[in-house]
């Protein structure tokens, strides 16, 4: 799949302002999903398209909602938004809403991004405005509409983002109530996008969709573009010496390291920082304001190393990243497909980098199964992993061969030590407790207190 296609954006009949938008952008030509979305949309008809992640269906749906509002007279009255776009995460909203600012610049349209993790109460001030686009995720869509502060009534576009990852994130009833809240399919546009258009997917645009058109781009080459994939099977104490050999063999400029947990995320970061990288996390635990300085920090070149989980997978353009590692396989597959969507965006070439270990090895057949393809595999050159300079429990051996199970997948169980044994850290340090006494009253011993006694 080229990137562009020979079809021009200015060859489209949109309104002026919103050629304005498209020219300070420096869009000339239509990506493939545009090519086949904006004929479609700007003849009014519903779509569920499938593209893969960073062709610009993003703009597909902001240029064909734009001109509709412009188009259109506005309601005299109205109590909600015009065009109400729906995301799963909250980065995914102010990606959209940063687009939008750009797109719409010149349009004169009002927009608001409602989502958890900043102020409530400004946000519900400025929904009382009525802005002509609202873009949320559905917890605080529905939250702020069952208070009163705006409306769905009056949405004449729906766009529905990242379909599929509603499903995944649990979203999926928040969504359907905004759904039924909003005019009915025959009076309004709708737009529903995902990476993968699955068969419940499907079935959510059949129920909420005025007879979709289907689009799809090259799904038989799901996240092949421009990628080039390779797959290392390691053992889990081996991961973070290959990853450290790795980045300092090739000059890796920006680098996205995807992690299944957000304890696994702290931790690889405090390794990276340890061993001279330049390294923050990225997960569902970092505050809104911080994730937002982070995300900035990342796409101006600042920081070479972001560590996330699943919740920075989908949505996300930022440009240039050159290398994207799956430290840890995704448990599910389709999250193989956004992970990697993240580097060879808007045409350009990147490196994705796995790592199979003995505790994620098993959902590697079924991510080959859904791209179609097997991920070439590799043997890493021993001579390429470097020792980590400091202790970190991301080398530790599992035991036994395989995964830790005590206290939750992969993670330490209770310490069992024997009598005498000491904690390690700063502080005090007990004697050896004296030998067991040859009377039959109870003692106590470092395994805790025996029963029948009480700690005094």
């Amino acid at each position: 799949m080229s990137h562009l296609t020979n079809t021009r954006l200015d060859s489209y009949r949109l309104p002026e302002s919103v050629l304005q938008g498209v020219r300070a952008l420096r869009f000339e030509y239509a990506t493939p999903i545009q090519e086949k979305v904006l004929p479609i949309a700007l003849a009014g008809r519903d779509v569920a398209g499938q593209a893969q992640t960073g062709t610009g269906k993003t703009a597909a749906f902001l240029i064909a909602g734009m001109t509709h509002l412009l188009e259109k007279p506005a309601p005299s009255r109205r109590r909600g938004p015009r065009l109400l776009a729906i995301a799963p995460t909250r980065e995914l909203a102010v990606q959209i809403r940063d687009d939008a600012e750009k797109l719409g610049a010149f349009t004169g349209l009002t927009l608001l991004a409602v989502f958890g993790g900043v102020d409530y109460r400004k946000q519900r001030d400025s929904l009382r405005l009525h802005p002509d686009m609202l873009i949320g995720t559905p917890g605080r869509l529905l939250d702020y509409e069952q208070q009163g502060a705006t409306s769905f009534s009056d949405v004449e576009v729906l766009v529905v983002d990242e379909a599929d990852r509603m499903f995944d994130m649990g979203f999926i009833r928040d969504l359907r109530r905004i759904l039924r809240r909003c005019p009915p399919y025959h009076k309004r546009q709708s737009m529903l996008f995902s990476a993968t258009l699955s068969p419940r997917v499907m079935e959510l645009a059949y129920e909420h969709l005025n007879n979709a058109e289907k689009v799809e781009i090259e799904p038989e080459r799901v996240g092949a573009h421009g990628i080039r994939e390779i797959l290392y099977h390691v053992a889990s104490r081996e991961k973070l010496p290959l990853l450290l050999g790795l980045v300092e063999s090739v000059r890796w400029t920006r680098t996205l390291i995807f992690v299944n947990r957000k304890t696994t995320a702290a931790e690889l970061v405090a390794a990276l920082e340890a061993n001279g990288h330049p390294a923050r996390a990225l997960a569902g635990n970092v505050r809104q304001d911080r994730r937002l300085k982070i995300l900035q920090e990342f796409k101006d070149g600042k920081l070479p190393f972001l560590v996330a989980t699943d919740v920075a997978s989908r949505g996300l353009h930022i440009e240039g990243v050159s290398h994207v590692v799956n430290y840890d396989l995704p448990q599910d597959a389709e999250d193989y497909v956004h992970r990697i969507g993240r580097t060879a965006r808007a045409g350009a070439e990147g490196d994705a980098v796995s790592f199979a270990d003995e505790e994620y090895v098993f959902s590697l057949e079924m991510i080959e199964k859904l791209i179609g393809r097997p991920i070439p595999a590799q043997i890493a050159d021993p001579a390429i992993f470097r020792k980590d300079l400091v202790a970190s429990r991301l080398t530790r051996p599992h035991g036994h061969g395989g995964p830790r199970r005590a206290g939750g997948p992969g993670r330490p169980g209770p310490v069992r030590r024997p009598p005498g044994a000491h904690r390690a850290g700063p502080g005090p340090r007990r004697s050896a407790p004296a030998p067991p006494a040859t009377s039959s009253e109870p003692t106590e011993t470092s395994y805790g207190r025996s029963k029948g006694r009480k700690r005094r």
